[in-house]
């Protein structure tokens, strides 16, 4: 997969809808993040269709079927309506900083007998449900699983973008939007996307950060990567330097004077 120097996808790869509502450039060095969403919608194409509307308030550079076919709205270099009011660790409004993919993908659904119900009344067989436990969330439920090829496009495609652009942040619009937002949801491998694409673009620049200063006001640590699980000591000041150990889940290992584990998004590493 390669992008050409006018920022859409190589020829053959994609189809382009048309989406002239967008035209605002981004600002220099951007984009330098990915957000991955699902549509929520019964097809790659209606959706993408949707999204190209000029009487709607929302847009996506890429929308990827299940069937791993490509639609192209918006080149990579102009800004996309698809984060809305969003923020993560230091910075708000992630439509200026971001390209955003849509996988085709109904989110979470409701078993009725043998089927399995989308928010918008389609029913999915067996075969295309989880029962898993979201980030945000506390109880499993049931949701619309990815297909393979789609996952694999998905990923072919974040690799050609941080080869193109100044990448350094993978996110899912549930981390940007949480309590708002729950896609790409627990079907996506998102952890697995951004640990296998950016720690080995980390590991090429050896631009791995390894301390932080915490931003939030004051900042829990605890003795594993979970909201539930026991503190490990007194919360952390804000501005405290920390030295970060590993990455897991969206949450961050660090040591001070102890050692334990924060929410990622609290940590602003220094490089």
């Amino acid at each position: 997969m390669n992008i050409k120097d006018n920022h859409w996808l190589e020829d053959g790869k994609y189809t382009e809808v048309k989406c002239p509502k967008n035209q605002q450039p981004f600002g220099l060095n951007l984009p330098d993040t990915i957000i991955i969403h699902y549509t929520v919608g019964s097809t790659a194409k209606s959706s993408a269709d949707y999204l190209a509307r000029d009487d709607v308030k929302a847009s996506a550079h890429l929308v990827i079927g299940r069937d791993g076919s490509i639609y192209q709205l918006v080149p990579f270099n102009i800004v996309a309506w698809h984060a809305g009011e969003s923020s993560y660790g230091n910075r708000t409004g992630f439509n200026k900083y971001s390209i955003g993919i849509e996988l085709d993908n109904a989110g979470s659904l409701t078993k009725t007998g043998n089927s399995f119900i989308s928010s918008f009344g389609k029913a999915y067989p067996e075969s295309e449900a989880v029962l898993a436990k979201h980030r945000n969330e506390q109880s499993e439920r049931y949701w619309h699983t990815f297909t393979e090829v789609q996952i694999q496009t998905c990923f072919d495609i974040c690799n050609a973008l941080i080869s193109k652009y100044n990448i350094k942040t993978i996110l899912g619009h549930e981390e940007i939007c949480p309590g708002r937002k729950t896609d790409p949801g627990p079907a996506f491998p998102l952890d697995k996307l951004r640990n296998d694409l950016l720690n080995d673009v980390r590991k090429d620049s050896d631009a791995q950060p390894t301390n932080g200063t915490v931003i939030a006001s004051l900042l829990n640590i605890r003795q594993s990567p979970s909201a539930s699980a026991p503190l490990q000591a007194n919360p952390i000041p804000k501005n405290a330097a920390v030295t970060i150990l590993e990455e897991k889940d969206g949450w961050l290992r660090v040591r001070t004077e102890i050692e334990g584990w924060v929410k990622k998004e609290f940590i602003q590493p220094i490089k």
